[in-house]
């Protein structure tokens, strides 16, 4: 009984999960159909929204479209106004222009007539003219006696008659250095007597030498035809000299900066070896820029030595340039140098400022250094570029009252005029000689840079002759004729020399390009 009773049970309570189940699933089956429902519903609201944006959005787009199109042709219809415009204004131009044209091409018919005429006009006058000059001729020769040939003649004999005074002016020149011939024969016994001095001398200060390796060297400085030795003389301002000394030359020039720079460069190319024009000219524009930056460092040196402070780099370069200048034969920066000594001292002693005195004694003879460039005296110069860089007042005024220009107005000015005595009174340190010499051979060169279109001018030779430079683009051959003259006439009456001064006149083309 109990085992069926518990069998019932649990057949009572499957029947009821059983139904439990359906029941379940029956309402799930009822919730699903609500949804289905409820989905298809919202779908076709969806739709119908769709459906309503895309009708509105073709008829924003076709809005859109015929608003752009309006747009668009509106700026069609401007751009097409314009270009038949401009087309018309293209045409109107174009015609104007042909009818332009079509008178020019009239006038210049009526101006190729009108030429014509002139130059038919032009032939009948110069006929004229031709016929009227014959008529005048036979007339003066009628009127003189005389026919063309023999006027001609005559104005010849005339041109000779006034040569003949210039020649017998150059005869008598030849007679002169003639005539002295014997006495410089007879005076060279007692030339003899001061050889060694005046040869030391002239070694000192006019020439230098040299030192060849063998004989063959000298004929590489003549070169081919003489093109090496003739461009030495003409780019280093210089006479050389080849054959008077075994195994050297010589170098000769009264310019002591010139003659320091021919040597050096003809050493260099010695030791090079490739010795032809090109190559010396690029020696040449070596050395001489190397001269430059040592007489700077040179004067930058002395500057130093001495205690100056604060001194203008121009002034500088212009001290190192004594170096190659001479006064009364002797150099004058040494002269410098030494006054400057002098003047610190004397200064010293007498109560005044020492490194004035030593500034005022260097720069007293600072217009030496331009007595080669420019004309005027040292002083002028040396005080005009000193106030110029604005030197103290005791260097201006010692530079006036070493020559008497002024009174001294300070210690330091007295100093540089005592100075300056005694530095010039010592035994051997000047030579009017060739002080004199040294004024000719430069008035000779100013002579001839002062004419229009010279480059450069060298005294060489002794200052027998003076060779000239001219460009080639300002001077022709026929000026370079008349130049020479000119010069040759300056120097006769501007300057007193024994001889003669023979002038050359170089005229030389250049063009230059680079391949690059």
């Amino acid at each position: 009984m109990e085992m069926t009773f518990i069998i019932s049970i649990i057949i009572a309570i499957i029947l009821s999960s059983l139904a439990t189940l359906l029941i379940v699933k029956n309402l799930m089956l009822a919730k699903s159909k609500i949804y289905v429902d409820q989905a298809k519903a919202k779908a076709k609201v969806i739709e119908q929204e769709a459906n309503m944006a895309l009708q509105n959005a073709k008829l924003r787009a076709k809005q859109d479209y015929e608003s752009e199109f309006k747009l668009v042709k509106r700026d069609y219809d401007e751009m097409f106004c314009k270009l038949e415009k401009k087309e018309k204004e293209l045409n109107e131009h174009l015609k104007l222009e042909l009818e332009s044209i079509k008178k020019e091409k009239i006038s210049l018919e009526e101006n190729s007539q009108a030429v014509n005429a002139l130059k038919n006009g032009l032939g009948i006058q110069k006929a004229d003219y031709e016929d009227k000059i014959l008529k005048t001729l036979k007339v003066l020769e009628n009127v003189s006696g005389l026919t063309q040939n023999e006027a001609k003649e005559e104005m010849l004999n005339q041109v000779k008659e006034q040569s003949r005074a210039k020649i017998a002016s150059i005869f008598r020149k030849e007679f002169k250095i003639a005539e002295s011939k014997h006495k410089k024969e007879a005076n060279n016994i007692l030339s003899q007597a001061v050889t060694r001095y005046a040869g030391e001398f002239a070694a000192e200060r006019l020439i230098n030498h040299v030192p060849l390796k063998d004989e063959e060297t000298k004929g590489k400085i003549i070169g081919k035809e003489g093109r090496n030795i003739k461009t030495l003389e003409m780019l280093l301002g210089v006479d050389i000299i080849i054959g008077d000394t075994p195994n050297a030359i010589t170098i000769s020039s009264f310019n002591l900066n010139r003659r320091a720079i021919a040597t050096k460069t003809i050493e260099l190319l010695l030791e090079d070896g490739r010795i032809q024009p090109a190559r010396i000219e690029e020696i040449y524009s070596k050395v001489k820029s190397e001269f430059d930056k040592n007489i700077i460092k040179e004067g930058e040196d002395i500057v130093l030595d001495l205690g100056i402070k604060s001194m203008h780099p121009e002034l500088v370069r212009l001290v190192g340039a004594l170096r190659y200048r001479a006064s009364y034969g002797q150099n004058a920066l040494a002269h410098s140098l030494e006054v400057a000594h002098l003047s610190g001292l004397l200064a010293a002693q007498m109560g005044g400022d020492c490194l004035l005195a030593r500034r005022a004694g260097l720069m007293h003879d600072i217009g030496k250094a331009l007595t080669y460039e420019m004309p005027g005296s040292h002083v002028d110069l040396g005080a005009e570029v000193c106030k110029r860089y604005n030197e103290p007042d005791a260097v201006i005024n010692a530079i006036y009252a070493h020559h008497g220009h002024e009174e001294p107005n300070c210690i330091e000015s007295a100093a540089v005029c005592a100075a300056d005595v005694l530095s010039a009174a010592r035994p051997g340190a000047r030579r009017e000689v060739l002080e004199s010499f040294l004024r000719r051979v430069t008035d000779v060169e100013n002579i001839a840079t002062s004419k229009h279109g010279v480059i450069n001018a060298y005294a060489i030779n002794a200052g027998r002759e003076v060779r000239v430079i001219v460009r080639a683009e300002l001077v022709n051959d026929d000026e370079a004729i008349l130049l020479s003259t000119k010069i040759a006439e300056d120097i006769e009456q501007k300057v007193q020399y024994p001889g003669e001064i023979k002038v050359n006149v170089i005229r030389e083309l250049r063009a230059t390009s680079y391949a690059r």
